[in-house]
């Protein structure tokens, strides 16, 4: 009788050491998807180290560098409609755009990073989003490779694609003065894939990186009815500001833009070049403003 006791209890023994042995295999696999994998690694980023390159700015597409003028007049108004808008809501970037080619979006965006610049000690930051027609490099005299593309590609660093103005000094002259406040990020070589390259999300990852360096960032980005990237590219901002061109832009097309950022927040339109506006005392009243070629652009302000 004992030693079928005996046998009873080991056997018991046995059942209750492999149970455990087998409930410790299951358990294992839920403690290993617990595991939390590590953060990404920071991406670091000195404004003092910032490549420096030797700038040629194009005058005539520069009316905000000049002392006094309608063109510096007019962009210090859109300067303080920007910063009521941020007392709106939070606003710190903001992208620049246009329903089709040819409104002056890239000379608004340009001008406006220029205006925010030389009004304090702010760090601006100009981003050419428009991977398939750049233009700020043309304006700035400034190099394009490397930039956002090649950012977007995985084939350049953060660090590499920012640049700044080598001649410029804080207070030397206008020019400088303003430039020396102004990063730039190129749109880097062009290529058939830039659809892809904004739609992979690391232009997100990069105005989230930089945002806590710069007290502005502006995105000049292609027009909104001609590609689908800036759709994608407003993803990446807080708010939108569009730009027509008097007598050129169909009112249509001007409703079709606007309605392509319904999921954005709409600052307004900047209405460029017109050359007959209204008296002052009608309901909107313009400003008057002078672009590369000289010709006449104004900006449509509600009259306060």
């Amino acid at each position: 009788m004992s030693r079928i006791y005996e046998a009873l209890q080991r056997a018991d023994r046995e059942r209750a050491v492999a149970q455990g042995s087998e409930a410790s295999h299951v358990a294992e696999p839920a403690i290993a998807f617990g595991i939390e994998e590590p953060p990404p690694t920071k991406i670091e980023v000195s404004l003092d180290k910032i490549p420096l390159y030797p700038w040629k700015p194009n005058a005539l597409s520069f009316p905000t560098l000049e002392d006094r003028g309608a063109g510096v007049e007019q962009f210090r108004g859109l300067r303080s409609r920007i910063y009521q808008a941020r007392y709106e809501a939070s606003l710190k970037t903001v992208l620049v755009c246009s329903g089709m080619p040819g409104e002056g979006k890239s000379f608004v965006a340009a001008n406006l990073a220029m205006s925010l610049a030389r009004n304090s000690v702010n760090n601006i930051l100009l981003i050419d989003g428009d991977l398939r027609r750049p233009t700020l490099h043309n304006l700035l005299g400034a190099p394009n490779v490397p930039g956002l593309s090649e950012y977007l590609a995985g084939t350049a660093q953060l660090n590499d694609v920012l640049q700044r103005d080598r001649n410029s000094r804080a207070g030397d002259t206008v020019s400088g003065g303003a430039l020396s406040n102004l990063t730039f990020i190129a749109a880097g070589k062009c290529g058939d894939n830039s659809s892809e390259l904004v739609a992979n999300h690391r232009i997100e990852e990069l105005v989230s990186t930089l945002s806590v360096h710069f007290d502005w960032i502006l995105i000049d980005s292609p027009p909104v009815l001609a590609v689908t990237d800036a759709v994608e590219l407003a993803r990446s901002a807080d708010a939108v500001l569009l730009v027509a061109r008097g007598a050129r832009t169909p009112f249509d097309v001007a409703q079709r833009t606007q309605a392509a950022f319904s999921s954005s927040r709409v600052l307004g339109f900047v209405l460029n070049a017109v050359k007959n506006p209204p008296r002052r005392g009608s309901y909107y009243y313009y400003y008057s403003n002078q672009d590369a070629g000289g010709e006449s652009n104004k900006r449509r302000e509600k009259r306060y």
